[in-house]
């Protein structure tokens, strides 16, 4: 297949790449400038360095021309926080110009679609008595994404979400997601406090096949809930200790009723500067609390994803990390298109 893809400079989109370009796939990219200094792009992956945002309807019909598959690794995530309603920032970037691209690709022929997105909305849907939806505005964003891309789709143009849940695995000259986190960690000096719970987890290798196997397998409209391993914090905590060299750092689980203080606190400061995060935080402590699992066998082994090493994943995300914070490490910061 002759792929589009937006976003093949990043962390996800150049690994993507890479898988399809290994399995016999051309791929084009259109992404952002500047190219993150050091990163090991796929040399037989063509780019353009360029705001698909600010391109015209004849300029992206002209991208699709004889293309056979749309990949759209760009967009933003759930830590953003701005002015109020905070649900308008992630239409901008995650719903309106997806629509007008998927509309532009089908249009122009593309046969097999595959975006990037998230596992909350596979919680949103497997847990409705949360009423995600109703007080995460991120969330939210990420259903209507999935319900506007659906519409789309027919037995001529497939359309698959990958609900990708947290993500490990570095790319030089990129900034981390995690910065923040071993930031956190390292400012706790005498034991880590964190809640129960966990998470589901992927290195980046193995997002790269599920891209490849949604491209290649997909029919009609299809969500697939991404995740491998499944850790509790306490777990996650310990191999990240680990790589920031205090292996033996004790780690405390705090009462669920601290951490509602310390998520309430984050929701005043917010309404005292008129502004909003992604995720309501007083909300989302029931949802940080608890194991947000995924099972393999419900996405990743059909779409051919296959094993790999998370202790490895995780270190690379902590040493960058680690270097960033230290300023030894010249990035620029992770952005949607």
């Amino acid at each position: 297949m002759k792929i589009l893809m937006i976003g093949g400079t990043g962390l996800l989109g150049s690994q993507a790449a890479r898988e399809l370009i290994s399995r016999g796939h051309s791929v084009h990219s259109i992404a952002l400038p500047p190219l993150p200094e050091g990163a090991l792009l796929p040399t037989e992956m063509t780019l353009t360095l360029k705001n698909s945002n600010e391109m015209t309807d004849d300029e992206l019909r002209a991208a699709f021309a004889g293309m056979d598959g749309f990949l759209f690794a760009a967009g933003v995530d759930e830590r953003v926080e701005g002015p109020s309603p905070i649900y308008d920032f992630f239409k901008k970037y995650n719903i309106t110009p997806l629509e007008r691209m998927l509309r532009l690709a089908k249009e122009s022929g593309v046969k097999h679609v595959v975006i990037a997105g998230s596992y909350f909305s596979y919680f949103a849907k497997k847990w409705p008595e949360m009423e995600m939806t109703k007080w995460h505005p991120y969330i939210r964003s990420r259903i209507d994404q999935e319900n506007m891309a659906f519409s789309f789709a027919d037995e001529n143009f497939a359309v698959s979400v990958l609900e990708l849940p947290y993500i490990f695995g570095a790319q030089k000259g990129r900034k981390p997601v995690w910065v923040f986190l071993v930031e956190m960690l390292l400012k706790m000096k005498g034991a880590v406090l964190y809640p129960r719970g966990g998470t589901t987890m992927v290195t980046v290798r193995q997002v790269g096949q599920a891209f490849a196997g949604a491209l290649e397998r997909s029919v009609g409209a299809n969500a697939y809930p991404i995740g491998w391993f499944n850790l509790t914090w306490r777990e996650m905590i310990t191999i990240m200790n680990k790589y920031m060299g205090v292996p033996q750092k004790k780690i405390i689980t705090i009462p669920k009723f601290l951490f509602a203080m310390s998520a309430k606190q984050i929701e005043q400061a917010h309404r005292s500067k008129g502004t909003e995060g992604g995720l309501d935080m007083t909300k989302f402590v029931d949802m940080q609390t608890s194991n947000l699992f995924i099972d393999k066998t419900e996405a990743c082994l059909p779409l051919g994803v296959t094993d790999d090493d998370i202790d490895a994943a995780i270190g690379e995300s902590v040493l960058l990390s680690m270097d960033v914070l230290d300023q030894k490490a010249k990035v620029i910061d992770m952005k949607g298109e």
